[in-house]
């Protein structure tokens, strides 16, 4: 059994409404050897980190940034996880308003230090989530699991 954590922040709905779509995908019924947990940031912490086998993480932008809930649960974690969880496969998925490259990039910077290893680009959604927005979230969780499930990540 393989563990994905989905890991979000959403205050407009928007990324939540991708998160949901990442963990509509994750729980296809194709794959059945996969554990989901699906949790807030705020309300995530190190050991949600050390159980997974991959992480999803999902941020609105903002100021250029990604949100600050986002942010303290990679500082809250960061220590306690040091050195634990190299080589492990994320993803992210970013809603903005702008073009979303200072989330995706400050994201970038930060898995570096956590050692993990990006096996997807970044899905980043413009204003209001589309079909087509929520179709590729989907489809990101969707690979994120069968990936796990089949051991190539």
């Amino acid at each position: 059994m393989a563990n994905l954590l989905i890991v979000y922040h959403s205050q407009s709905g928007h990324t939540e409404g991708l998160a949901k779509a990442a963990l509509k995908g994750a729980r296809h019924h194709d794959i059945h050897n996969v554990e989901v947990r699906f949790i807030r940031a705020h309300e995530a912490d190190e050991n949600d980190l050390l159980w997974a086998d991959g992480i999803l993480f999902g941020t609105p932008e903002n100021f250029g940034y990604m949100s600050g809930a986002m942010k303290d649960f990679l500082d809250r974690t960061y220590y306690q996880v040091e050195g634990q969880l190299g080589g492990r496969p994320y993803a992210i998925f970013i809603s903005c308003a702008n073009d979303g490259r200072g989330a995706a990039a400050a994201i970038h910077r930060i898995m570096n230090g956590y050692a993990l290893k990006e096996v997807a680009d970044p899905l980043i959604c413009r204003g209001r989530p589309k079909p087509q927005h929520l179709e590729a979230a989907e489809e990101l969780g969707m690979t994120m699991a069968a990936g796990l499930e089949a051991g190539v990540f």
